[in-house]
């Protein structure tokens, strides 16, 4: 049997998220609410630590937003290990404030045999829906290669 890619990119998540010092700082309480295969999106609550000294969401943040989202988008097909960065770009649209709530949409335009290239949309919910954009990036990875990383853990 089979899990679907909600399942998988969660797993992937909760298998992986006390790896990094940064991901448990900044994303422990990223709530993952949909995939399918080569999408991800995800909502995050803005707290006073995930922003700068003006009070508005720290660059390093959305750049971390960006190197997790990718990797989620890349896990939604049957990846478990979503490989190392290459390239990251963010560009910043506008802000956000602790309190805020963010959503994060990640599409895997393509996943080859040893590198996935993945754009990444970040704005605020506004009245439970995506409003205006905070951030737009895009990670590339080079994937690793082993056949095992790629068969879903059920």
């Amino acid at each position: 049997m089979s899990i679907s890619e909600l399942e998988h990119v969660r797993g992937v998540w909760g298998r992986t998220k006390n790896d990094s010092a940064i991901y448990r700082l900044l994303l422990s309480d990223v709530q993952i609410v949909s995939a399918t295969r080569g999408q991800m999106q995800a909502r995050l609550d803005l707290t006073p630590d995930h922003v700068n000294s003006r009070g508005t969401i720290h660059g390093a943040v959305s750049a971390s937003i960006m190197d997790w989202a990718g990797g989620m988008a890349i896990a939604t097909h049957g990846y478990e290990k979503t490989g190392a960065s290459v390239d990251i770009h963010v560009s910043y649209l506008s802000t956000a404030h602790a309190g805020d709530t963010l959503n994060i949409n990640a599409v895997a335009d393509r996943v080859g045999k040893s590198m996935a290239f993945t754009t990444i949309k970040i704005s605020r919910l506004v009245d439970g829906e995506p409003g205006p954009l905070v951030a737009t990036g895009s990670h590339t990875k080079f994937l690793p290669v082993s056949k095992e990383n790629r068969e879903p853990k059920n």
